[in-house]
């Protein structure tokens, strides 16, 4: 199995399979792929441990129930998956033993054949759920190789044993399964009334490595809201008048 990530702004993950070679993703991801190419689609294809219960599980983290794979027929062939806002693809290679990475809710690409996508949990309820992260996230275990999807551009930081960073929860990317990550409260009311940064952040504690990404999915749909026409725009229309 080969691959190339292609592009800068917006890139794309072309993965080379031989005969017999196969990958997952979730149902969706596919962009393009060549005649030589099969899927097939279903709760526990790939190995996926938990059947029906465990894609339920990891439908809590915001992934899709079905996932697919992609497998090369009598002859190599090509499956290309894109990324869905301007960021960067980065390959993970877990060695075994890991105990994986835990992503931001739809931070997974797709993963060789040893990949499990499984869920990790927040340590407190009342913050996953008004922090923005969601109480669940998705956890990539297994051996070998996996693509994560982060957005804008990534920072990279590696926590020494007992360091605490807290990060704007849609600013964390990926993480080691190792690095203690909870949503925690910022002290002070002048935080909540007048601070534009919220009251939850996410706090993460060393040891491990933690991917921070630039560009947050909020951040994005409030720029662009400006240009997007209202309903009420879209309900009455364009107004001509003649003479």
């Amino acid at each position: 199995m080969e691959y190339k990530i292609l592009g800068t702004t917006m890139p794309v993950l072309e993965v080379t399979l031989q005969p017999q070679e196969w990958i997952i993703a979730e149902s969706g991801e596919l962009s393009w792929m060549t005649a030589s190419i099969g899927l097939q689609s279903g709760v526990q294809i790939g190995g996926q441990q938990g059947g029906l219960l465990g894609a339920l599980t990891r439908a809590l983290t915001g992934s899709t129930i079905f996932m697919t794979q992609y497998y090369a027929y009598q002859a190599p062939g090509q499956v290309s998956f894109a990324t869905k806002v301007p960021g960067q693809i980065l390959p993970i290679e877990i060695p075994a033993g890991h105990p994986g990475y835990v992503l931001h809710r739809h931070g997974f690409l797709a993963g060789g054949p040893q990949i499990q996508l499984g869920i990790a949990m927040q340590q407190k309820l009342g913050g996953g759920v008004f922090g923005g992260m969601g109480l669940f996230m998705p956890r990539v275990t297994g051996q070998g190789l996996f693509w994560a999807e982060l957005s804008g551009e990534v920072i990279v930081r590696d926590l020494q044993q007992g360091e605490t960073l807290r990060v704007h929860p849609g600013h964390v990317g990926m993480l080691d399964a190792g690095v203690q990550f909870s949503i925690t409260t910022v002290p002070g009311i002048r935080n909540v009334l007048f601070g534009g940064d919220g009251l939850f952040l996410a706090q993460l504690i060393g040891p491990g490595r933690i991917w921070l990404q630039t560009l947050t999915l909020p951040n994005l749909a409030h720029a662009i809201s400006h240009y997007l026409p209202s309903a009420e725009a879209t309900s009455v229309g364009p107004r001509i008048t003649f003479g």
